[in-house]
């Protein structure tokens, strides 16, 4: 059944029962891991930023007497002007952010691969301005979304798309509805419905604007939307641009969901109480600040009962997920057909760029003729196009190997690896077992700017994360694992870490057993259908 189409196990009483017996063994297998932040450390955050800010008030004040070297950027008091920043938001900036804005948008000069170089850079002025050395740092690259391995210089993928640059350029001057339609648009758009198993699909340019200009297409005035309170920046743009009335739940919360969309279906649209034109619940499918895999069973359940619509963004899950990389749908074994909106974009599995919406044929029909993107938007290039039905044709195992299937069950093992030898280290790792993104709680404001320091300084590159991006005690280093990255170096990775979690006391938890592991029969079942790489083995 693994070699058919997407959409086969979800025809007939046959793969019915197939999907519901997986997908209960996979609610089983399911844990979430959520620690809370210890009283102590939390209060030792708070004093943290209480000093950081009050020192910032001093500063402030020796820049009026010029007594500060380091400048600070202000906006002229003119009567009557509406001030273009808060003035907090300023502050946080220039006493709190740019100090250690080193930590962040390092420039590199390769591909972001399981290892790149980083252009090494100093600043004279407390980051303000930076000068590049000359010297390069070659690091591992545990910051970028390279799921399935894709960016990388050379290999099929690259062959394709140098030699689509020959044939049709490097850029498309117009829109879909245009002249901005060529044969490749329409190939990887049938290839993207295969894909995901459903009748039509559409694909964008850029993933960002898949959400926002796509959404005020769906809904308007007189519809509610009800939005997870987690979703991504893209998700909240679009719902505010349609005019809906929006509601938020708390984040994966089925209970608080339901609740909500009750409560909805009996009062109807405030002041008049007339029945909502459309509801529509948005979700992502894995949450990239979080690490967290959506309940996407129990949601489907309730938009049935309800009859509400489902609009899944599968952007970090698509190609990161599931026995076949068919994202959140295929991990739950569930029916593509039970979601309305299947929303994904390019950028993270497949090593591209844009994004794409699927779904039946009528909605398609009607988002390719209502979408802002689809009227106003250059069309995606070719070289970019090429690249997506490459990789996606890899993972389906459309060009006759298995390549596709070993990245999964690399990636797959990676995560769970990964995932328990730090929770075993004694770190807060946030997020579900089998999600790529592997938050680990920093808590502390100086300790953000320390872990990214020391991790780079032993040849690791991460992301670290701070308020206002997350909560002000739940700042947090985030790792991205990719399939790229092989045992040895997931290995090395551990040691680094661990090292600078005992140097920067990072180890807070108080799990005393981690419930999973690779070694999981049910895993290993799972993901036995896919060729054994030299770590399943072992």
């Amino acid at each position: 059944m693994s070699k058919g189409k997407p959409n086969e196990l979800a025809n007939g009483a046959d793969g019915n029962e197939v999907h519901c017996l997986r997908r209960e063994q996979t609610m089983r297998q399911h844990f979430e891991s959520f620690e809370d932040t210890p009283l102590v450390i939390a209060i030792l955050t708070y004093l943290s930023y209480g000093i950081l800010i009050l020192f910032g008030h001093l500063r402030d004040l020796l820049r009026k007497w010029q007594i500060e070297k380091v400048p600070m950027a202000a906006e002229p008091n003119r009567e009557g002007w509406v001030p273009l920043y808060q003035s907090f938001e300023s502050f946080y900036t220039r006493n709190l952010y740019r100090r250690i804005r080193d930590c962040w948008n390092r420039p590199i000069c390769n591909v972001p691969g399981a290892e790149f170089d980083l252009m090494e850079r100093i600043s004279p002025d407390y980051g303000w301005t930076f000068n590049f050395t000359g010297r390069k740092t070659r690091a591992m690259n545990m910051g970028s979304y390279n799921y399935l391995g894709f960016a990388q210089p050379d290999g099929a993928c690259a062959d394709d798309t140098e030699k689509s640059v020959r044939d049709s350029g490097v850029g498309v001057c117009s829109n879909r509805h245009e002249l901005g339609s060529f044969d490749i648009h329409r190939r990887l758009e049938t290839l993207v419905a295969e894909f995901l198993g459903v009748e039509s699909a559409i694909v964008f340019g850029m993933g960002f604007a898949t959400n926002s200009m796509n959404i005020p297409a769906l809904v308007g005035k007189g519809s509610l939307i009800l939005s997870d309170a987690l979703n991504h920046s893209s998700l909240i743009l679009g719902s505010r641009l349609s005019g809906a009335l929006i509601k938020t739940f708390r984040h994966n919360d089925t209970n608080d969901l339901e609740e909500k969309l009750r409560d909805a279906v009996v009062d109807g649209q405030p002041h008049t109480h007339r029945p909502w034109k459309k509801i529509l619940i948005i979700v992502e499918g894995v949450y990239s600040m979080e690490g967290s895999i959506v309940k996407l069973p129990e949601i489907i359940q309730i938009k049935k009962k309800y009859r509400a619509y489902l609009y899944l963004d599968e952007a970090h899950s698509i190609g990161a997920l599931g026995p076949r990389g068919r994202g959140v749908v295929d991990y739950w074994s569930c029916n593509p057909k039970d979601v309305d909106v299947l929303m994904g974009t390019f950028t993270k599995s497949f090593g591209s760029a844009g994004g794409y919406i699927g779904g039946s044929k009528k909605l398609i029909d009607y988002i390719r003729l209502k979408s802002h993107s689809a009227c106003y938007a250059n069309s995606m290039c070719a070289p970019v196009a090429q690249q997506i039905m490459s990789s996606m044709r890899i993972i389906m195992g459309l060009d006759g190997t298995d390549e596709g299937r070993r990245r999964i069950g690399q990636l797959a093992w990676n995560c769970r690896y990964f995932r328990r030898r730090l929770h075993e280290m004694g770190f807060i790792i946030y997020g579900n077992m089998d999600s790529p993104v592997v938050p680990l709680l920093l808590f502390c404001p100086g300790k953000i700017a320390a872990f990214s320091r020391e991790c780079l300084k032993r040849s690791l590159a991460t992301v670290v994360v701070g308020f206002p991006a997350t909560p002000i005690i739940q700042s947090r280093a985030r790792f991205c694992l990719s399939a790229a990255h092989t045992k040895e170096m997931i290995d090395h990775a551990l040691n680094i870490i661990d090292e600078v979690g005992t140097l920067l006391s990072l180890k807070y938890s108080r799990m005393s057993v981690v419930p999973f592991s690779e070694k999981d029969v049910e895993f290993q079942k799972r993901y036995s259908h896919l060729p054994c790489t030299d770590n399943l083995q072992k």
